[in-house]
């Protein structure tokens, strides 16, 4: 199926590697130029090579990066000095530490909140105005899928996510974004294939003395899919979604989680 966002730019967070990586290869692979930040250069560079390099990526399409802390004002200003006109906008952050609310102090909470509600919000407001002057916009927040079914140690996650969420519900249906081609949803992902699900578990292996191997197969029998997914088939989604025909899709939480979610709605 061709997309038809062959030639739009797109800006994707968290993208040296994991589900962010995911996505931008995803698009590239549909032609879309991508602009790629993480705080890590030299992590980024390494994902600027391979997506340079993907036989799948069509000729002339242009893969840019920036080695920033997306979550600062400093780093959204490096990106926005880049280029700041983008079609698509893919935001992603990596979710704050699991732990006992007890324990969290304010300091927590407000960096739990800057980074995965603020700054969303930040690169929405930055970014669809020109998207509606120009008629098409995709904005594509990869959130988690404990905002659909939450996890007691993920508090922090729980609550800043949750926020963004109901952000999200309300601005998506203006008019003045979704009358114009501009459209907001956010990509649930449950348990993939990526280094923060090894970190998870490996912390339970640690905690529990079980071999990692376990944890991880004990954990996949949870799922009806019986595996954890894949970074190639969540971008894959977030493709379609940044995609012409996806422009009747707005304001949803599209769950990826191979079926772990119980509940009918």
């Amino acid at each position: 199926m061709n997309l038809g966002i062959n030639g739009k730019w797109a800006l994707v967070c968290g993208a040296s590697k994991g589900l962010g990586f995911g996505c931008a290869q995803a698009l590239v692979r549909e032609g879309v130029n991508v602009l790629i930040v993480a705080r890590g250069a030299e992590a980024l560079q390494a994902a600027v090579q391979a997506l340079k390099a993907d036989p799948a990526r069509p000729p002339n399409t242009d893969v840019q990066m920036v080695a920033a802390d997306i979550t600062t004002v400093e780093g959204r200003a490096a990106v926005f000095a880049i280029k700041n006109d983008f079609d698509i906008v893919v935001t992603n952050a990596g979710g704050p530490p699991p732990g006992d609310f007890r324990e969290w102090d304010r300091d927590a909470w407000i960096k739990a909140v800057d980074a995965n509600m603020l700054t969303p919000i930040e690169l929405i407001k930055a970014t669809v105005d020109g998207m509606a002057a120009r008629g098409f916009g995709r904005i594509i927040n990869i959130t988690s899928s404990a905002v659909k079914a939450p996890i007691d140690i993920l508090g922090l996650s729980n609550g800043a996510r949750s926020g963004l969420t109901g952000f999200v519900a309300g601005v998506s249906r203006s008019s003045k974004l979704a009358g114009h081609g501009v459209t907001i949803n956010n990509l649930l992902p449950g348990a993939f294939d990526t280094d923060r699900l090894k970190g998870t578990m490996a912390g339970a292996a640690k905690k529990t003395g079980q071999p990692i191997e376990v944890i991880a197969e004990n954990r996949k029998k949870t799922i009806p899919a019986q595996r954890f997914g894949t970074p190639d088939e969540f971008g894959a989604v977030c493709a379609f979604l940044c995609s012409q025909q996806a422009g009747y899709i707005n304001g949803q939480n599209v769950l990826t989680d191979g079926g772990a979610y119980p509940g009918s709605f």
